[in-house]
C-alpha cells in the first residue's frame, strides 16, 4: 500500500507539467490572434451579422460573452492591425440586445448596408470639405479685434465650375492620364 501511495503521489507531481505541455499553445497564440482577427473584421459585413442573427448566435449567452472579450481589439495596440474599422463600429453596437435583434430582420441588414456603402462613397469628399474649409478659417487670434475675418467664397451654383473649383487630389494616383498613349512592347527588338 506503502508503495502505491507513493506512485500516486509521484503521478500528481508529474500530472502539472504534462498538463502544461498539453495545452500549451504551439505558436504562442498567433493563430488565436488571426483566427479573432479575421472574426472581427467580418463584422464589418451587415450580411455576415445578419447571418449570425438569423443562425441565432446571438441568442447564446457564451457567444454574447465572446463579443464582450473582442473589445480588447479597440485598444491601440490592437486597432492598428485593423483593415476595416466599420467593424470596430459594429462590435460595438453588437453590444446592445436591440440592435442584435434588429439585425435578424432582412430590412435592417439592407439599412445597415445602404448607410455604410454611402459612408464609403461620400467620406473622401466629406473629409476634404472638413479640412479645406478648416484650412481657409486660417489660424484663431487671441485678439478678435485684430484679424478680420476672411471674406466668405461665393457661392458655386454650376456643377462644372464646382469641381473645377474644389481640386481634390486623386484617390487614382498611380493611374495613367488618359491623353497619355500607352507604350507598345516591340517584339522585333
Amino acid at each position: 500500500m506503502a508503495s502505491t501511495s507513493s506512485q500516486d503521489a509521484d503521478v500528481s507531481t508529474n500530472c502539472p507539467s504534462k498538463l502544461e505541455n498539453l495545452y500549451k499553445d504551439p505558436d504562442d497564440g498567433r493563430q488565436r490572434f488571426l483566427l479573432e482577427l479575421e472574426f472581427v473584421q467580418c463584422l464589418a459585413n451587415p450580411n455576415y451579422i445578419h447571418y449570425l442573427a438569423q443562425n441565432r448566435y446571438f441568442e447564446d449567452e457564451a457567444f454574447i460573452g465572446y463579443l464582450k472579450y473582442l473589445q480588447y481589439w479597440k485598444q491601440p495596440e490592437y486597432v492598428k492591425f485593423i483593415m476595416y474599422p466599420h467593424c470596430l463600429y459594429f462590435l460595438s453596437l453588437l453590444q446592445n440586445a436591440n440592435f442584435r435583434n434588429a439585425m435578424a430582420h432582412p430590412a435592417t441588414k439592407e439599412l445597415a448596408h445602404r448607410q455604410q456603402f454611402h459612408f464609403w462613397k461620400n467620406y473622401k469628399n466629406n473629409r476634404l470639405k472638413h479640412v479645406m474649409s478648416r484650412d481657409f478659417a486660417g489660424p484663431v487670434a487671441s485678439s478678435s479685434a485684430s484679424v478680420s475675418s476672411p471674406a466668405p467664397l461665393p457661392p458655386i451654383t454650376d456643377a462644372i465650375t464646382a469641381s473645377a473649383a474644389v481640386t481634390a487630389p486623386s484617390h487614382m494616383h498611380n493611374a495613367v492620364p488618359l491623353a497619355a498613349p500607352l507604350a507598345k512592347d516591340d517584339t522585333k527588338n
